[in-house]
């Protein structure tokens, strides 16, 4: 094989060169970097049906969930993993060059990663290659609108004929799992393009289209693809992929060859037409006009004058488009949002944690309008849904505290926005409703104690945002009171009880329950709040009183919130406390620790199968949307002074340097391990690491 010319790594999180003169989000030099250190590295693109695609850096897939079109066929859910990869050769003068890298049997075969120079990211992503003088750029785009992936092969110097040859490998399996060669796969020609299915009734189609490209007939399983992220979770992660055969072209002079793939529903009758009528470079004009009315938005909330602060947020908001997307609902399409990829889908406690991050801070108040109602809407006994199913309608009601985020995004979205008809119309019903099913009593046995406390639960159950539960084993039991539970109880009952005042002046007549009746449960929440979590001789607040009376007193992070949200029943010197310690206990480079050190139960390491990732996920794993409220509550206690926003920016930093440098590309991590050196882990893109890392930088600049 050709050698590369030697190159250090440098990377760029707001470069102004990409190709074709695109605003990049990530540029980095590959050559002469050890392989294993590439596979580390992910990129991510999305579109509006939560479809995807990803991989590592250099195109070698290193989880089931990678792929090159994974498509939703019913937005946002039920996604299938149709085109996995696709082998890339070029030859010359009878000499074969890969540029295509798979791992099997700890073995790279083929290793493309030696001829790739460059990699790229802004609304596509981008692989630079050079084999001696001959140079060429992959490059994949996902359609905004459509479950459709373009792979663009630009040739811009072609010093003597080659030839380019294509085959790709085709999953058309749901992408939680993985695909065996007993798969019943066919595929048939029409036209230039070729139509691969499975052979039975009712099966999604993958549409292969390569226009003015001559497609070989060689039908052949390919055996044993490991993905090693997949290995190291206990997970199953051997699979087989099909492909159809190849596409084989001849190429004399630079030029461009687009290879098209869309996945449809079964007996969608597509026709090849709607494929070859595509064009490449409106597609790319769409995409780019797509991120250009981010920017605008980002701008209309800009947080400084200070150019490199406005690229910097400019660049978060780009990020966060990634979590927005469309759910069908009723035959009609509502904005959602997607709690991480790869393997999430929306969640209620997600989405309203995420909204004022995500949407609100961005300037993009229509979707955060429409993902209010949209939960608002499939509230049931005053509750808003924790979860939809992945592929059914069912919905899911198993948290309490999903509810209680709902109120306070409904707040923060009347403030941001002043749109009183919505919240009136359309929110505050719902507000008032779950309000009134906490106090008296609603589903898992939610509801408020004598002390007005909201208690929740039992030993079988699991509410809390620290759910880890495996085979009927609770790795942190919290039924009962649960300290940021009642913050965000506390919270909520202050807001109404402030805008029942409001209204009171403005219109002369109460609400349903009453300005009095708002304030009276508040302030008794207030007092028994302080009385039962304050623990004077520790210092903090206690985590959790569960139902036998028995008091969790481990330092958690959960305590944060009774600080960082809008009204707090401590006092002024209980919440600079509550700060101390957390920051001297849990405050790492990318989150808090979700358990202290010093805690006989504490994992620093999250690895392994799941039971063993299960009993790590909330006892000691760093969570990156934990510094937010983190950040907030710092701010608060100090004042919001010039000194404590310069040393906030040194908190955020780290999560800022990890969104170009490990892990997903552009993107920030669900979680990190507890001990030094925090890798990365879980979702390599979280919705409300994202929101809160905006939250924080906005608190910060602003």
């Amino acid at each position: 094989m050709l050698a590369l010319q030697k190159a250090d790594s440098k990377w760029s999180m707001f470069s102004n060169k990409s190709h074709n003169d695109s605003p990049s989000k990530v540029s980095i030099s590959t050559a002469n970097q050890a392989i294993e250190d590439l596979l580390t590295r992910e990129w991510l693109l999305t579109n509006e049906h939560g479809s995807y695609a990803s991989s590592s850096i250099v195109g070698c897939n290193t989880r089931g969930y990678h792929g090159l079109l994974i498509g939703s066929l019913n937005p946002p859910v039920n996604r299938i993993m149709a085109l996995a990869n696709c082998l890339e050769m070029v030859i010359v003068n009878g000499q074969s060059f890969n540029l295509s890298t798979f791992e099997f049997n700890d073995k790279f075969t083929p290793r493309g990663f030696t001829l790739l120079k460059q990699f790229r990211q802004d609304f596509g992503v981008h692989f630079d290659y050079e084999l001696g003088k001959l140079k060429l750029t992959k490059s994949i785009y996902l359609l905004r609108n459509k479950n459709t992936v373009a792979l663009v092969y630009d040739f811009t110097n072609v010093p003597e004929p080659l030839e380019f040859v294509s085959r790709p490998f085709v999953g058309l399996r749901d992408f939680h799992t993985l695909q065996r060669s007993h798969a019943p796969l066919c595929a048939k020609r029409l036209g230039d393009s070729v139509l691969v299915r499975h052979d039975v009734p009712n099966s999604c189609e993958l549409l292969l289209n390569c226009p003015s490209v001559n497609f070989v007939v060689d039908r052949q399983w390919w055996f044993n693809f490991i993905y090693r992220n997949d290995r190291e979770r206990g997970q199953d992660f051997t699979e087989d992929l099909w492909t159809p055969g190849f596409f084989k072209h001849r190429i004399e002079k630079p030029g461009k060859i687009v290879l098209w793939a869309t996945l449809s529903p079964p007996q969608s009758r597509r026709k090849p037409e709607e494929l070859t009528g595509l064009n490449i470079d409106t597609v790319r004009k769409n995409l780019l006009r797509h991120q250009e009315n981010i920017k605008h938005k980002a701008n209309s909330m800009r947080v400084s004058k200070n150019g490199h602060q406005v690229s910097s947020f400019e660049t978060l908001c780009l990020t966060a488009d990634a979590f927005i997307a469309k759910r069908d609902t009723n035959n009609h399409q509502r904005t959602t949002i997607l709690a991480g990829y790869p393997w999430f889908a929306d969640w209620g406690r997600d989405a309203f944690i995420s909204l004022p991050g995500l949407l609100l801070s961005t300037g993009r108040f229509d979707e955060a309008k429409s993902v209010l109602t949209t939960f608002a809407s499939a509230a049931d006994e005053g509750m808003i849904p924790n979860r939809f199913d992945d592929r059914s309608g069912t919905t899911y009601f198993n948290s309490v505290d999903a509810s209680l985020w709902f109120i306070n995004a409904a707040f923060q979205y009347l403030k941001a926005t002043g749109d009183s008809n919505t919240f009136n119309k359309e929110l505050m019903p719902t507000i008032r409703w779950i309000i009134e099913s906490y106090h008296k009593g609603t589903r898992f046995d939610i509801h408020a104690d004598t002390d007005g406390l909201i208690t929740a639960g039992n030993y079988q159950t699991q509410l809390t945002w620290m759910d880890a539960k495996y085979e009927g084993l609770a790795f942190t039991p919290r039924c009962g009171k649960a300290v940021e539970v009642n913050a965000l109880w506390y919270n909520a009952l202050c807001l109404l009880a402030q805008f029942d005042g409001e209204w009171d002046i403005n219109n002369s007549e109460h609400s349903v329950r009453g300005l009095n009746d708002y304030k009276s449960m508040a302030d008794k929440v207030r007092t028994s709040f302080c009385e039962l979590f304050w623990n004077e001789s520790k210092g903090y607040l206690n985590d959790c009183i569960l139902p036998d009376g028995t008091v969790e007193d481990s330092l958690r992070p959960n305590q944060i919130f009774a600080v960082s949200l809008g009204f707090s029943a401590l006092s002024p010197s209980q919440q600079k406390a509550v700060v101390r310690a957390v920051r001297k206990q849990l405050l790492t480079p990318y989150g808090l620790r979700t358990l202290g050190v010093q805690n006989s139960r504490y994992h620093g390491i999250y690895t392994g199968p799941q039971q063993q990732r299960d009993e790590a996920y909330h006892q000691g794993t760093v969570w990156s949307f934990l510094l937010g409220p983190f950040v907030e509550s710092f701010l608060k206690v100090n004042g919001f002074s010039r000194k404590s926003k310069k040393k906030a920016a040194e908190y955020i930093q780290p999560l800022l340097k990890h969104l170009t440098e490990d892990g997903c590309l552009g993107s920030v991590s669900e979680i990190f391990d507890g001990d030094k050196p925090h890798k990365p882990k879980g979702c390599f893109a979280q919705a409300w690491g994202v929101a809160e890392l905006i939250r924080a930088y906005q608190l910060i600049h602003d």
